[in-house]
């Protein structure tokens, strides 16, 4: 919860917005390391999150924002930024 408080970005498009506070609360947990979970940070590298995990949180975010990540995408996905552009791109294409 700490973390989405923390997002005091520039100004963005108010989808943007949601996706980004989405992803933090759902990655809030895994963040054992105390540091502020950023945009910027790398998913895999910066948070104590598997594989498993890291699909959990994109079929969470596909379900809420009604849109479907291909594989391909979701592959390439490295920092939360990444994440969330994906999920705003994808609903774009609705």
């Amino acid at each position: 919860m700490q973390a989405a408080q923390e997002l005091v970005a520039p100004p963005m498009p108010s989808l943007q917005f949601d996706v980004m506070r989405e992803i933090f609360n759902l990655l809030a947990p895994y963040n054992a390391g105390g540091k502020a979970i950023t945009p910027q940070t790398v998913i895999s590298k910066g948070l104590t999150v598997d594989s498993l995990t890291i699909m959990d949180v994109i079929m969470e975010l596909e379900d809420r924002f009604d849109v479907t990540i291909p594989m391909h995408v979701a592959a390439d996905i490295v920092t939360i930024d990444q994440l969330a552009e994906a999920v705003v791109s994808q609903r774009a294409r609705r």
